[in-house]
């Protein structure tokens, strides 16, 4: 036997006692093709990787496309969604100019139909690092010329550069359809996809019926969603015209994952960040928010507000159309006019104008992007069926003629955002309906003083008393959270539940020392169980308190108010005799300052995943109040000992007694009440009154500070006690050793990148110039993300104790001790 033989048999016997080698293929063409053996297609810098997975606890093979490099599988495409293999004989290649996947190499499963009607001479298959799967010909100079690319058919994810949408010149539409469940990728019921009304829409969908409506775009954002606003990790554009209609974004940062996913289950369309250092997907935003998001709830000619109860209200002008049916909690009739159009002599009509709403369906639009809004105005009543006319671009004085005919239906209010919309009223209607705003307006600044001044002294007690009698209340001992007590104090605009004395008397064991939870400038608080079951904390003003009347009708003005999920609950109030009590949700593990401060068992209950979800609740929770809630609320105290934990250990920001509401444009306010904790309070505040978010922020700062070194602020950090934790924490990161300010009791751990990195955002949120440190919708993509972050300048650094304040600055501060360390009330 020849040597070359010998080599032939020994290479024979070694491949096929070795096991199979996956590889890794740069293209496809016509001479190499992808079977299911292991081997992929991935895309030149290692970002996305293209091959045959099985779902879940399925047992079918599909071709899809993951992310390459993190390590829990994440399909965004699949190829064969409907055609499932049944085994591992898949194979695909690529057959003049079109990828086709075949089942034992006969049956064909799944295929490309190729953009061009000209052959091409060298087609090549690539995945690019955007996660685009695309066809092309190498002979072509314009690369970006494709033949045929996965992004003009997505599946249920949307990606960055991908576009959501419709090509007219194609006919392609770009629209997401959710998997069916987590073991099948096969098209559900649930999709979402962009309409070309006149005034473009977006719907998502339950079959063939509506479940949610984006709003058009505004120019800023879509109608709908206020809250979208520019930030550091995408930038996003609206494309309209007689070419193509889509929504796209794009990363600021190409450190940055992040997807947008359609899912059945919860019938929710999230965006999920993926967060390197806990090696997991955190949900950043999702859509639809709450109730008023249902698609037509309230019917025609009716608004929506998540915050008023019932949700639904008539227009200024409108009536319900059946009263039977809407006090019966059902809008979809919605509102007739009081008075209806009669369209005699148009020129003597007018209209209403509403602020700050998601402008109606666009079923009946039209669109004029040249007009004005007074040409739109005279358009509108040229014709008698348009019913209300709008800006169709608010950027800057507004831009654009958007008009809506027939009933007006799916609007919603916005606390802060939304745009203008003017509705047609008939000329007979526009003076009571111009007279009711007023009235209204009077009756809402009436009931508010009138609120505060009853809370105030006997007026608050009597008033209590006169309130049940003329509802015809009764002894409301047996008053429990399920029994939706409607009577109560009225609030701006919402009812806060009565409690009955004898009722919190009886859930505390008549305030009895066992049931005492904590004690603060306001007074006790203490544990209680109603009679149904429900865990209750009552803070009850102590009659020798030197605080508590102000805070309480600050925290009821306030609290009443809030709803979500990373604020404590206000459940009532309890106002009899000389009593003045406030009810809360109970929260079984007390506060956050409990675990990091006490003592080491306690404090290893807080693993460093635990803390990392406590921070970024709390942030999610300041972002609500200083963004997203109906009114601007700047808290002024956050520290440990108000961030409340549940019992799965979520934690819920507690005790606005010190708290103040911003006008809608108000950045900044001054006063000469300084109040709050020292520690915690930012140097233009704790000097010289000035605060704003950036205060809160400063605030959240220590606070999260605090959380990773489980040490105090207040406390001394060197021998010669020259070093707060502020300035503990930025000597240690001046000198490389940022490490050391690690507590602990966090033990060893595999996230020693992420908790440097939230020293660092801590850092940034309390720098001394407030216009150096970032808002808190900016904090939270700074935690969540992996991208590079500004260097810190130096923080604000002032006195901790009176004994070392001996400037005429800090001689100022010391006037307003005793008001500055008031807030030491921890509830429960």
């Amino acid at each position: 036997m020849n040597i070359r033989m010998i080599i032939i048999f020994y290479a024979y016997h070694i491949l096929i006692h070795v096991p199979q080698v996956s590889l890794a293929f740069e293209s496809i063409s016509q001479s190499i093709s992808l079977v299911d053996d292991g081997n992929t297609l991935v895309s030149k810098g290692g970002t996305y990787e293209l091959g045959f997975f099985t779902p879940g606890n399925s047992n079918k093979r599909y071709l899809g496309i993951w992310y390459k490099k993190i390590p829990i599988q994440t399909v965004v495409w699949v190829a064969n969604r409907l055609n499932p293999i049944n085994d591992s004989s898949g194979t695909l290649t690529l057959n003049n100019g079109n990828l086709v996947l075949t089942q034992n190499n006969e049956t064909v499963v799944w295929s490309t139909t190729s953009n061009s009607y000209n052959k091409p001479e060298n087609p090549v298959a690539l995945l690019l690092d955007s996660g685009n799967l695309v066809i092309l010909d190498e002979k072509e100079e314009n690369k970006e010329l494709y033949l045929w690319q996965s992004f003009d058919y997505p599946t249920d994810t949307f990606l960055p550069e991908m576009k959501f949408g419709l090509d007219f010149r194609t006919g392609i539409n770009r629209r997401l359809t959710a998997w069916k469940s987590p073991d099948d990728p096969s098209p559900s019921d649930f999709s979402f996809g962009m309409v070309p009304h006149n005034y473009p829409d977006a719907y998502m969908m339950k079959g063939d019926k509506i479940f949610y409506r984006s709003g058009p775009w505004n120019g800023l954002h879509s109608s709908g969603s206020p809250q979208v606003k520019p930030n550091p990790i995408y930038d996003y554009r609206f494309v309209y015209n007689k070419d193509e209609l889509y929504y796209t974004y794009s990363l600021k940062n190409s450190s940055a994952i992040t997807r947008l996913v359609l899912n059945a289950t919860a019938y929710v369309r999230y965006r999920y960040i993926w967060i390197e250092s806990a090696k997991r997907w955190e949900i950043y935003t999702s859509v639809p928010l709450d109730l008023c998001d249902s698609y037509k709830l309230c019917g025609a000619y009716s608004s929506c507000v998540i915050s008023d109860s019932p949700v639904c209200q008539c227009m200024e002008g409108f009536k319900p159309k059946s009263l039977q049916a809407w006090y019966s909690m059902d809008w979809s009739k919605g509102c007739v006019r009081n008075k209806a159009l009669r369209c005699e002599d148009n020129k003597k009509d007018g209209f209403v104008k509403m602020s700050g709403v998601k402008v109606p369906d666009t079923t009946y639009s039209w669109l004029d992007q040249t007009l004005g809004l007074e040409e739109c105005r005279v358009k509108c009543l040229e014709n008698c069926s348009c019913m209300a006319y709008a800006n169709s671009d608010v950027r800057g004085e507004g831009s654009g003629c958007a008009l809506w005919f027939g009933d007006l239906i799916d609007i919603r209010q916005f606390a802060a955002g939304g745009q203008d919309l003017y509705v047609r009223m008939d000329a007979s209607e526009l003076g009571h309906v111009n007279e009711g705003h007023k009235k209204k307006g009077v009756l809402v600044a009436v009931t508010v003083s009138l609120v505060m001044a009853m809370l105030s002294g006997i007026l608050m007690l009597g008033w209590c008393y006169r309130h049940k009698s003329q509802n015809n209340v009764k002894d409301k001992s047996d008053f429990s959270i399920k029994g939706h007590l409607k009577s109560g104090i009225q609030v701006d605009d919402g009812d806060l539940p009565v409690f009955n004395l004898s009722t919190i008397a009886k859930a505390t064991n008549n305030f009895t020392f066992s049931n005492k939870i904590g004690e603060g400038g306001f007074g006790p608080v203490y544990r209680g169980i109603l009679i149904d079951g429900v865990e209750i904390a009552v803070k009850r003003l102590s009659k020798n308190s030197g605080q508590g009347l102000n805070e309480f009708k600050n925290e009821v003005k306030l609290i009443a108010k809030l709803q979500h999920r990373n604020l404590v609950k206000l459940l009532g109030c309890c106002l009899d005799e000389e009593e003045i009590i406030l009810v809360y949700e109970y929260m079984p593990n007390s506060s956050l300052d409990s675990f990091i401060f006490a003592d080491k068992l306690k404090s290893e209950l807080l693993n460093w995943s635990k803390r990392f979800d406590i921070i970024c609740g709390i942030a999610r929770g300041l972002v609500y109040l200083h963004q997203d809630s109906r009114l601007r609320i700047i808290h002024r105290d956050l520290k440990a000992s108000n961030v409340l934990l549940d019992k799965e250990l979520n934690p819920k920001i507690s005790d606005f007694g010190m708290a103040r509401i911003f006008g809608g444009d108000q950045n900044e306010e001054n006063t000469r009440r300084i109040v709050g904790t020292y520690g915690y309070m930012a140097p233009e505040y704790a000097i010289g009154g000035l605060f704003s978010v950036k205060s809160d922020v400063f605030s959240f700062g220590v606070l999260l500070m605090e959380i990773i070194s489980g040490k105090r602020s207040r406390g001394y950090y060197n021998q010669n006690q020259s070093h707060n934790l502020i300035s503990y924490a930025w000597k240690l990161w001046k000198e490389g050793r940022p490490i050391k300010l690690i507590d602990k009791s966090i033990g060893e751990t595999c996230f020693i990148s992420q908790i440097l990195h939230c020293i660092h955002v801590s850092l940034l949120c309390v720098q001394q110039n407030p216009e150096d440190r970032p808002i808190m919708s900016c904090v939270i993509l700074m935690l969540v993300s992996e991208f590079e972050l500004a260097e810190p300048k130096q923080p604000g650094f002032f006195m901790k104790d009176s004994s070392e304040a001996d400037s005429s600055t800090n001689k100022q501060m010391l006037s307003s001790t005793n008001e500055v360390t008031m807030t030491l009330l921890e509830a429960r």
